[in-house]
């Protein structure tokens, strides 16, 4: 089963029973680079690095480093459109042809490499309704499930918020994302579970938490309001959410995705692996 083969990539990458297991995003880190963040990464604790493309594969390679989650392909639509990145997604029928080429060879390179889940997105809503939305998103997604089954990977559709950093965005409340899951009906679409965005858009995250778990292969981080460190300057017990996230039996990865605002970056992600290190 799929959730076999996601925990013995788990247990390899050092995830001890009862503990959350770190990764970290590398697109918070733009200015140091990749090789510099995976030794610092294994100095602090760190077990993957996420949301990386194929190229990146190897020197995680070399330092023994998961990529808990990879990142989203782009592929050229008419008129220059990008699709694949978060607006363009697969709410879209007309979408659906070039996602599927885009994806396809991106989930035999992740799985070469032994890495289980990647990303997508449900893309804007440009005046469509919900139901529409859910609908169009099944459809599309159900076209590389037998891919993914054969693999043994998961797509994961991420929880944004639209409230502040991406308008308009369509899977924007876990009610709806959950809803979808249902309607795809396979363990090889789940969501990943933006605490941040979570936090602006619905709060009441871990009481969700509790109630969906089973929908959530993936968890990120970041600070409310600003989406800075994940310390005393915002308003999440962190500590507290992830007590909740492994009380649901969770063996998975945290991402930290907040943006430092510290000048030591460095030493703020280090701390927010001591803070969720229950």
């Amino acid at each position: 089963m799929l959730e076999e083969q996601i925990s013995a990539a788990e247990k390899a990458a050092g995830a001890a029973r009862g503990r959350i297991s770190h990764s970290v995003c590398k697109w918070c880190y733009p200015k140091i680079p990749l090789e510099h963040l995976c030794a610092a990464a294994k100095n602090i604790g760190l077990e993957s690095i996420e949301l990386l493309d194929p190229p990146d594969f190897p020197t995680l390679k070399k330092y023994d480093l998961q990529c808990a989650m990879v990142s989203f392909p782009t592929i050229e639509g008419p008129g220059g459109v990008k699709i694949g990145p978060i607006p363009k997604g697969f709410n879209r029928v007309e979408h659906h042809d070039l996602l599927v080429q885009a994806y396809e060879p991106l989930l035999k390179t992740a799985a070469d490499a032994g890495f289980r889940q990647v990303i997508c997105f449900s893309g804007n809503r440009d005046g469509m309704g919900d139901e529409e939305g859910l609908e169009n998103c099944a459809k599309g997604i159900k076209r590389l499930l037998p891919l993914c089954e054969r693999l043994g990977i998961r797509l994961c559709m991420e929880l944004l918020n639209s409230k502040v950093n991406h308008k308009d965005y369509m899977c924007d409340h876990s009610a709806w994302g959950v809803e979808l899951c249902k309607r795809v009906g396979s363990e090889h679409f789940r969501l990943l579970y933006d605490i941040y965005h979570m936090q602006i858009m619905e709060g009441d995250v871990i009481a969700t938490i509790r109630a969906s778990h089973p929908f959530f292969a993936h968890y990120h981080t970041g600070g409310v309001p600003g989406r800075h460190e994940i310390d005393d300057t915002q308003e999440l017990n962190y500590p507290a959410i992830v007590k909740a996230i492994l009380e649901t039996g969770y063996t998975g990865f945290l991402g930290q995705e907040f943006i430092p605002a510290k000048e030591d970056k460095l030493a703020s992600l280090k701390q927010a692996v001591k803070t969720c290190s229950l």
